[in-house]
């Protein structure tokens, strides 16, 4: 047994649970009080002791505490209810004006899609950093995509320098913002207004993927929270000194925070070819080293790294209303917290020098598109992706074995021969449903079986019967369709099989998820310590 003391905040092993300490220590005093035990049975109790006192600790302070890069939050602000408030007033909410939800991508389902947004504002800095009293733009942008199952994560950097399209949108304040043909991405936020919403419709407007929540954080917050977990280690692979970040760093791993971490992400103009793609892999070096020391004992275990790390954060962060919350941004962290760094991958969206303009991007197709694609189908880069078929995951021995994916049922060959499939046409298109019934068969369902026509409907969707979930995902996965078409039946019946009604969106037939990355995708790995800025 191990006791916290609210002193130190640290444990104190127990030798007899459940009995008062007062009654332990009389009765050792008394005459035929059972012997000492030998010291080598005494080190071996005391080895098993402190074993499980460290297993109590790290199950306990992971109840308190995930989350990724930007995102870090604590997991539980718990215990005092001024702690609670505290935590709630520091964050800041913004709501979000997205417009006609028709025209928006398709839902992630289960998976999670988190816009994190890195505005180089200057406001309130002074001189010091350049540009003073600047609004800010969209300076670091990241898509941190979430699986379903919560086994893997990728992590898309979209360059500040990228061209596209940026919609119409309306900010917070109800200001509509004309749109524009072709710009440079980082101007989605902060120019003529824009706010986090702007950049949140631009990136859907790009990517194709839809955008389930955003956080905004600004060179503050680089600062408060590197030093808040009590600095980053980083990795430079040669001699650094860029006027224009203010870095000075010898060759060599450097532990950072505060001015120094905002210095290593921002620096640029002399390492690699000295522009924004070059500075994007020091920020995933950076971003997928806080993770790991987030995750480590050192932070865990340490009430005040803890309190810190939520003080900080929560006043470091700009958040869309629908996690404006600490009860709802530790659900989110929670989800982050599942995900092991090594099956985080971070990359860069392909792309290529714009023909237009030497100093400005253009999206490198198809490999943009297959990239994009792969996030949107909630298809994996990480090859160790598979979540353990049984037991919790690796980061809370209490929580609950991950929910099987369209994807991991199709990998465990799921028997479909068998399983009775009604085919019902809701997409409004007369002879959508045969096709489909021979396309089935010829993956297997050899029971699918076309059936009358549906009412009208917008998407397609799975419905199951008790014990079939398993072959309702195959089904879903077979055709290409996201985790959220997939759907328990209103009603049960015993006797009743799958059933398939194809919605509107079958008529724009979708391209089937890719199976593989491009090639030369570049890419980080969240438990990669050997990166170092070139």
């Amino acid at each position: 047994m191990h006791e916290e003391q609210p002193e130190t905040g640290r444990y104190r092993v127990d030798p007899a649970p459940g009995v008062p300490r007062q009654r332990r220590r009389a009765a050792e005093a008394r005459p035929g009080a059972p012997a000492e035990p030998p010291a080598e049975g005494r080190r071996d109790s005391r080895r098993r002791a402190a074993a499980l006192a460290r297993r109590h600790r790290r199950r306990r302070a992971l109840k308190w505490t995930a989350g990724a890069g930007a995102l870090v939050m604590v997991a539980g602000c718990g215990g005092a209810y001024y702690l609670y408030r505290h935590f709630n007033d520091n964050l800041t909410s913004v709501k979000v004006q997205l417009g006609d939800e028709s025209e928006r991508p398709r839902a992630a389902g289960e998976a999670l899609n988190v816009l994190v947004i890195g505005t180089d504002s200057r406001e309130g800095l002074g001189r010091e950093y350049g540009d003073e009293g600047s609004a800010g733009h969209a300076d670091t942008t990241l898509l941190f995509h979430i699986a379903k199952d919560r086994s893997n994560a990728t992590v898309i950097s979209l360059p500040r320098d990228l061209m596209v399209p940026i919609p119409e949108c309306q900010n917070a304040q109800g200001k509509k913002i004309p749109g524009s043909a072709r710009d440079q991405f980082n101007v989605s936020l902060g120019q003529a207004g824009r706010d986090a919403g702007c950049t949140w419709k631009t990136v859907e407007k790009t990517t194709g993927i839809r955008v389930d929540h955003f956080v905004q954080v600004n060179f503050e917050a680089v600062k408060t929270l590197s030093t808040a977990v009590g600095g980053v280690e980083v990795c430079a692979a040669k001699d650094i000194n860029d006027s224009g970040s203010h870095l000075r760093m010898t060759k060599g791993r450097h532990v950072v925070q505060g001015e120094e971490a905002l210095a290593f992400v921002r620096t640029r103009h002399t390492v690699g070819l000295g522009g924004d793609l070059t500075r994007i892999p020091l920020q995933q070096q950076f971003i997928g080293s806080m993770i790991r020391k987030i995750k480590s004992d050192d932070t865990l275990t340490s009430p005040t790294k803890l309190y810190k790390l939520a003080d900080a954060a929560t006043k470091a962060l700009t958040v869309d209303s629908g996690i404006g919350s600490v009860d709802k941004l530790k659900d989110l962290a929670l989800d982050l917290g599942k995900v092991d760094p090594k099956n985080i991958t971070f990359t860069t969206v392909p792309v290529l020098d714009d023909p237009a303009d030497k100093d400005r991007l253009v999206l490198k197709q198809p490999d943009a598109g297959q990239v994009f694609a792969m996030i949107a189908g909630d298809r994996s880069l990480t090859e160790t992706a598979a979540a353990p078929a049984t037991g919790a995951p690796a980061t809370d021995a209490a929580a609950p074995a991950a929910p099987e994916t369209a994807t991991t049922a199709t990998a465990a060959a799921v028997a479909t021969k068998d399983i009775q499939l009604t085919v019902r046409n809701g997409s409004g298109k007369r002879g959508q449903s045969g096709p489909t019934v021979e396309k089935l068969r010829a993956k297997g369902f050899d029971r699918a079986a076309v059936g009358s026509d549906a009412p009208l409907a917008e998407t397609t969707t799975v419905t199951y019967q008790a014990g079939q979930e398993a072959q309702a995902n195959a089904l879903a996965a077979s055709l290409g369709l996201p985790g959220d078409a997939v759907r328990p039946a209103a009603k049960p019946d015993p006797k009743g099989g799958l059933l398939l009604v194809l919605g509107k969106d079958v008529l724009a037939a979708p391209a089937a998820v890719p199976t593989e990355a491009p090639e030369d995708l570049q890419r980080v790995q969240g438990d990669d310590v050997d990166v170092c800025a070139k």
